[in-house]
């Protein structure tokens, strides 16, 4: 997939291919105007009001609270844009905005739209980042429980689409019982194996800012005791010997240095059980920008602004996995999210 000037008739595509497009223009301006227009709305509850039916711009500016002349400004962009539709007099959801971005949905990425106000300021960091070389490191910037509550509503909001490949393609082994989740905080993950394998239970590991406001996330899941938070650190902590058949680390390995993830392997490994499972779960970094593609490109960057470190390869990935005496499995390239996946390794018996 790629973001970008799209034609929408024959001589615009001419126009296109000739060059004769401002193609930056429409690709930073418009880029960023829709974008705050999307998180905007969901913000003030535009797709909610919406959600059970048309309604005309002064019933939708009632319902959210807002100014009559602003929101039809608003309704008539994303109209225009494709998130809504505009037919007498009156604004309905389209399929994109009702399945991706009503409260209430199961696939709902409302709370991700919120976090991306966090987001903008930290993309407000690119300059001083490209000129010096230091990064942001998200986790010590947020300092307020505020932001870290949305930040794990915003991971949880994400988390639905990959949790269904990862449950469907991840092999765990034959009766396994025991997981630990690495960083796994909001804990949807260890829910959604833990609902597919009945025997399995999981202890999710998270640094305790992020357990105590992702604890009402997870006991929103009823799951009981079978998944628990543990608060503390995967860089420091102990993890046990032969103590799981599964250990996730999920979205993760771009916060650590190479040194790091190879420590972390080597400890995951003594607490795997013969036939055990390390899944690595992330954004995979291809070695060129060609095989990125656009988006794979900009996460690179993204996380690379946002962390100490930024996206992995497959091989340094496998590379981790093989000096930690595991065995690496084919890796698992997610459909879905394009760019993302598992790689895998497992623990000789």
């Amino acid at each position: 997939m790629k973001l970008g000037a799209v034609a929408q008739n024959p001589i615009e595509s001419i126009m296109k291919r000739l060059n004769v497009v401002p193609v930056p223009l429409l690709e930073t301006q418009m880029a960023f105007t829709l974008s705050r227009l999307v998180m905007v709305a969901t913000k003030l509850g535009v797709f909610d009001a919406l959600a059970a039916g048309p309604l005309p711009g002064a019933r939708v500016a009632d319902e959210c609270d807002t100014s009559r002349i602003g929101t039809e400004k608003l309704l008539f962009a994303l109209a225009g844009a494709g998130y809504l539709d505009a037919s007498d007099g009156e604004y309905a959801l389209t399929p994109v905005s009702r399945k991706w971005l009503v409260t209430a949905g199961s696939h709902s990425l409302a709370d991700k739209m919120l976090f991306q106000f966090l987001e903008w300021d930290w993309l407000a960091r690119t300059e001083d980042y490209v000129r010096t070389g230091d990064p942001l490191d998200v986790h010590t910037a947020m300092t307020a429980d505020a932001d870290w509550d949305i930040y794990q509503r915003g991971m949880r909001a994400m988390a639905s689409t990959p949790a269904r490949e990862l449950v469907r393609r991840l092999k765990l082994p034959k009766g396994a019982r025991a997981m630990l989740d690495i960083g796994g905080s909001h804990g949807y993950f260890s829910v959604a194996l833990c609902r597919k394998h009945k025997r399995l239970r999981s202890v999710i590991l998270d640094l305790p800012e992020a357990v105590a406001q992702a604890a009402p996330i997870l006991a929103a899941e009823g799951m009981g005791d079978r998944v628990v938070h543990r608060a503390g650190d995967a860089l420091t902590d102990d993890l046990g010997e032969n103590a799981y058949d599964l250990v996730l680390v999920s979205g993760l390995v771009h916060h650590f240095s190479d040194e790091q993830n190879r420590e972390l392997a080597g400890r995951v490994s003594r607490a795997l059980r013969p036939g055990g499972v390390l899944a690595v779960q992330d954004i995979f970094r291809p070695s060129t920008p060609k095989q990125a593609g656009q988006i794979g490109a900009l996460l690179e960057f993204y996380f690379a602004l946002t962390s100490r470190s930024g996206t992995w390869s497959i091989e340094d990935m496998t590379r981790w996995q093989q000096e930690a005496n595991l065995q690496p499995r084919k890796p698992i390239r997610y459909r879905t999210v394009p760019g993302s996946g598992v790689q895998a390794a497992v623990k000789p018996r």
